[in-house]
């Protein structure tokens, strides 16, 4: 595995950091990533979780409740582990092994497909996830990014 992968997702993560987060602000990024689903053409499943709580979820037509399922497991992992699904998966495939077959991870639990990144306050720290649902793991990963960016940039200016 390229530790360049690995280098530039967890400066997406340094770059992505929120100077604050409000029920406004999921709603905001819940709907960012529908329209880049849309842009797209592509149906995903959305949730914004944030304060131990659901604070925005929406499945676009020709979505399957399947992709709940999955949403929830990523969005556990980046609680848990405090990084983004997609950079958990590609970490643990450049120490040649899968998330899911590591001893204290439950794969009914938990999973590093890409998707689901961090929500975190600057100086401050996680406060919950983005997830998305329902294309490649790239894909479903650039969503959420694209839409915290997006949100980085509102709040800067």
């Amino acid at each position: 595995m390229n530790n360049e992968i690995l280098k530039e997702l967890l400066a997406q993560e340094d770059e992505l950091q929120l100077h604050h987060f409000n029920n406004a602000t999921a709603w905001e990024l819940g709907n960012l990533i529908r329209l880049g689903a849309e842009k797209i053409s592509a149906s995903v499943s959305i949730e914004v979780y944030a304060f131990e709580q659901v604070v925005f979820s929406y499945a676009m037509p020709g979505t399957s409740k399947d992709q709940q399922d999955w949403i929830r497991r990523k969005r556990q992992a980046v609680i848990r582990f405090g990084n983004s699904s997609y950079y958990l998966g590609q970490y643990n495939a450049s120490k040649n092994r899968e998330f899911e077959t590591i001893p204290y991870v439950d794969p009914k639990e938990y999973c590093a497909h890409g998707g689901s990144f961090p929500i975190r306050i600057k100086n401050g720290g996680i406060i919950g996830a983005v997830t998305v649902s329902g294309l490649p793991q790239e894909t479903d990963h650039q969503l959420a990014v694209d839409a915290m960016r997006d949100i980085v940039r509102q709040q800067t200016k």
